[in-house]
């Protein structure tokens, strides 16, 4: 599986998380070390990054810990070495769907935003410019 561990430095720089972020993460639960060195540095491993990864791009979906502690208990159920009963293993392919349909929303609300702001941005950029034409317009 994983054999390479990694140190909290380096997977801060892989996730672009700071270092106080992954401690926290792990604080609240969302990702455990896989393991410690003997001077008791945390060591990750690629799956504890995908983990952390799954947590970057929820939070600007504004998915909360809580939601996203429940999204890596179902994908990691179904992950699992043991799969699931087929009852329980539906029930999880349901939970994930639901934050695939979420984080579809939320990216398509996201867009909208975007494009508020960027016409924003432009009106702006319009407004400055006429002021400026006009101006120089006067000196001249």
């Amino acid at each position: 599986m994983d054999s390479k561990h990694m140190r909290i430095g380096e997977v801060a720089t892989r996730t672009e998380l700071s270092l106080r972020t992954i401690r926290h993460y792990e604080e609240t639960g969302l990702v455990t070390p896989s393991a410690r060195s003997q001077g008791g540095f945390r060591l990750y491993t690629e799956t504890d990054v995908a983990r952390l990864m799954v947590v970057r791009r929820m939070k600007p979906l504004g998915f909360t810990l809580d939601q996203m502690r429940d999204l890596l208990d179902a994908t990691d159920r179904l992950d699992a070495p043991e799969p699931p009963a087929a009852d329980v293993r539906e029930a999880l392919l349901e939970r994930v769907r639901g934050y695939e349909r979420a984080a579809a929303e939320r990216v398509s609300d996201l867009r909208r935003q975007l494009e508020r702001a960027e016409e924003f941005a432009r009106t702006l950029r319009e407004r400055t410019s006429r002021v400026e034409r006009v101006e120089q317009a006067e000196r001249v």
